[in-house]
């Protein structure tokens, strides 16, 4: 029993991990966004986030670690129970989904106003 709480400790661990790199990557996909610029890392960082949301709808809108959990004997099957504030983890979804969309339309508006700058500049110089 106790290498049992051992595991659910380590996978609610990992999970807390992953969540906060998710969340970097989240964080920085956006502050790109509102400062109008893109490199390889706000594409690095969009694909973890991509994926993330790939995987959480694939499975039907929960965790895959959630199984793990209750595999391992926890009562919820939550993996965010421990490490982050019930109201908060319970809300997740909620929270990111809208920030997702803000960073889309943030890198849109990014990508078109380059490309009227350029297409401007080639009207201009003639090239």
């Amino acid at each position: 029993m106790a290498e049992r709480r051992i595991l659910l400790r380590a996978v609610k661990s990992f999970h807390t991990f992953a969540w906060f790199t998710i969340e970097a990557c989240m964080a920085y996909v956006l502050y790109t966004g509102f400062r109008g610029r893109a490199d390889r890392k706000t594409g690095a960082a969009a694909v973890v986030v991509a994926g993330e949301t790939l995987i959480f709808a694939a499975n039907g809108f929960h965790c895959p670690l959630t199984a793990v959990a209750q595999n391992l004997g926890d009562v919820h099957g939550s993996v965010t129970d421990i490490y982050l504030p019930h109201w908060f983890a319970r809300n997740l979804p909620a929270i990111h989904v809208p920030l997702i969309a803000v960073a889309v339309l943030l890198h849109w508006r990014a990508w078109r106003n380059n490309a009227v700058r350029h297409s401007q500049r080639r009207l201009l110089t003639g090239r």
